[in-house]
Order: structure tokens, then sequence, then C-alpha cells
């Protein structure tokens, strides 16, 4: 029976399009050429292209989609973030990213909530989990890999929005360092690596309102032969830098102590080949199931420079699902 990289390079070889979707600790690696998906009731539309049984309308359901979260309570977030600015003011870790999950009380289910979500990067797995993602990860084109991180966030309804978020430091140092962790990640793939855009700002649909969010544009060359070991030049690079943290294996363990429960496959990755080039995400924006009951995962980068309030707000600013 073939293994997660011996599929994902006969894929490759073969020109056959799939989907490759991994968990934050790369524990586990599945891959499924779009039929397979399709059967194991795994569906994607990632900018167009697509496994789903949903049919296409001119008329678009644009009523929001009720989650009533239910958040963890101040206080036990306080004691995630007490220890991760403990370890950092120790300098074990110069940002992490904390989460938690909220449960949600809504009537939505994860297919409407797949249905109805508008992103670029959309995954229904199974009964478990949906995620309508705003992050590319990697993208690979004509031997160039390509990978787009974000970090820095402000609701756009704020007076002076845009100013303030590329002005506050907390958020800027949180870019940097992302920024080049992500860099010296594609230094061990890739060849000439280098930023083209720097902390460039996006707007991303939040329901009827809009977040700011800034990202950046980092670019390599691949070697030639990239398809013959692709699946472990992209396991070399995880987890994604933009959702654990710097230094990378320190702050993984940081994460394991601060958070309440395992993230599974949330903040990992998911992606496909079209037959041409791969496209990924890392997958935020995420609800999962279990035991019956949603739960929304989110979070944010923790620096020396932040601060409790403005923390668990971002945590909660992140809870809504994109319907135009």
């Amino acid at each position: 029976m073939e293994d997660f990289e011996q599929k994902v390079t006969r894929f490759l070889h073969e020109g056959i399009p799939f989907l490759f979707i991994i968990d934050f600790k790369k524990s586990e690696k599945l891959v499924y050429s779009f039929e397979e998906a399709a059967n194991e009731n795994i569906y994607f539309n990632i900018k167009g292209i697509r496994n789903d049984h949903y049919p296409v309308s001119n008329t678009v359901d644009t009523k929001e989609i009720e989650l009533r979260p239910e958040p963890i309570s101040k206080e036990i977030y306080q004691k995630g973030f007490e220890t991760v600015k403990k370890e950092l003011n120790n300098g074990n870790s110069f940002l992490l990213n904390l989460t938690f999950p909220t449960a949600l009380k809504t009537t939505a289910d994860l297919n409407e909530i797949y249905n109805k979500a508008s992103a670029p990067y959309k995954l229904l797995y199974k009964d478990k989990f949906v995620v309508f993602s705003p992050e590319c990860y990697l993208k690979i084109k004509d031997g160039n890999i390509f990978s787009y991180p974000m970090k820095g966030t402000i609701n756009s309804t704020i007076p002076n929005a845009q100013e303030l978020l590329l002005s506050n430091k907390k958020e800027l140092y949180e870019h940097n360092t992302i920024v080049d962790l992500i860099r010296n990640d594609l230094s061990m793939i890739a060849k000439y690596v280098r930023v083209n855009k720097f902390r460039y700002v996006e707007k991303i649909k939040k329901g009827k309102q809009e977040l700011l969010q800034t990202s950046s544009e980092i670019q390599g060359k691949l070697p030639i032969s990239w398809k013959d070991n692709f699946a472990n030049l992209l396991l070399k690079t995880l987890p994604a830098g933009s959702i654990s943290g710097a230094p990378k294996k320190k702050t993984l363990e940081i994460i394991d102590n601060a958070e309440s429960i395992p993230r599974g496959f949330y903040t990992g990755v998911f992606g496909i080949f079209d037959g041409n080039q791969i496209d990924s995400a890392v997958s935020i924006r995420y609800i999962e199931q279990i035991d019956g009951q949603l739960h929304y995962k989110s979070g944010g980068g923790i620096t020396h420079l932040s601060t409790l309030n403005e923390e668990y707000q971002e945590l909660l600013e992140k809870i809504y699902v994109p319907v135009i």
C-alpha cells in the first residue's frame, strides 16, 4: 500500500489532480484523487477548482449564518496567555500563536456553512470539520514556489483602521518575525528566496463587515526535480510559521502546554495539484464537530508587546462565517 509521499509522487508524475490534507502535528497526512475525495464525502473549492456536488446558482443566499458563540472565559484564556508571556519573557519564544475553541449555538450544520461561506480556500471533511480560509500557504507555478503569510488584523469599521494597523508596533513586530521565519523555511527547499511584496493590506470578508489583514509575498526557485520529493519538501516547512511561531521547535512545545485541547487538523494545511500547479491554504477559519457540538477554533499571535484584553478580543473577532 502506498504511503503519503509515494502516492503524492505518483500523482504528480502521472499528472493526476489530487487533494492533500495534513494536520497541525503532521501525524495525519491524507491524499486523494479528486474522485476519491468525493467518494469519501470530502469536498473542496479552491479558487473555483472544485469537486463538490453543490450546484452553481445565479441566486446567492446572502443571509448571514447565526453562530451565537459561547467563548471560553477571559480567566481561562488568561491562564494560557500568562503561560505564553512567561515563556516570551524568558526568551524561549519571540512569537507564539495561541488558540482556543469556542462552542457555537447554531442551527447551521457543516454542509450549510460550507455551501454559504465565501472564501478562496474551502474544505468540507466528512461530518468532521469545515474550513473557509483566506490564507494561502504555498503555491508552486512554473518551478517557482510562493508563500503568503498573513499577520495583523483589524476591523475595517474602526476609524483610520488601515493607518492604525500599519503603525501598530506589535503587529509590525509579529509580521516581521513571521516573514523572516517563512523565508528561512523556504530556504530549506528552494534557492534565490526573496520577499517580493512586504506587508500589503488585504480586505477579508466578515459577513457584512470586513477585516483588514496584512500579508507579504515570498518567492523562491525550486529544483527541476521538485516533483520527485514534493511531499518531503512540503513536510519540511510544516507546521506553517504564521500559526505556530518562532523559534518553531521550542514554540511548539509551549503551545502544547498553553492550549486546552490538541489542534488536530486546525492550523494544518490543505491544497490541490490541478494537473499543472500546486495551490494550498492554512487551515484557519475552522469549525469542527466534537461530540455533536460545533466548535469554532481561533486565535492570534502573542508577542512581548501583547496585552490580554486585545488578544482575547482578537480571538473573538475571528469567529465569523464570510457570506457575501
